[in-house]
């Protein structure tokens, strides 16, 4: 007999690679859904689940770069060579222009 895995995702996850920034820290996530991310982080992880985390992802997007300023908790992690992968349930993201201030100085000189 072979065990059936369930799926728990609810939101269709998105492949991509952005940079994520984990404190002074940079990352690459691996997928994205509305309610969380999948994010490769060098070496040994220091997260376990359920632990809150913050960080920001930068997105390129039809409308310029965005930066989403994110909390979240820490769903799972895992070893995989030197590389930790890390699944974050987020709980809060704010997204703001990635350049706001000098848009609107360019703005203001035309």
């Amino acid at each position: 007999m072979t065990a059936q895995m369930t799926e728990s995702r609810k939101e269709q996850r998105y492949p991509g690679t952005n940079p994520l920034f984990l404190g002074n820290t940079l990352c690459a996530t691996r997928d994205m859904s509305a309610s969380g991310v999948y994010f490769w982080k060098e070496g040994m992880c220091v997260y376990a689940p359920g632990d809150t985390i913050t960080f920001a992802i930068e997105l390129e997007t039809a409308k310029g770069r965005l930066m989403w300023n994110c909390q979240g908790t820490v769903v799972r992690t895992e070893l995989i060579g030197k590389m930790s992968g890390v699944a974050v349930k987020m709980t809060e993201v704010k997204m703001e222009p990635l350049y706001a201030g000098a848009a609107r100085k360019e703005a203001a000189l035309v």
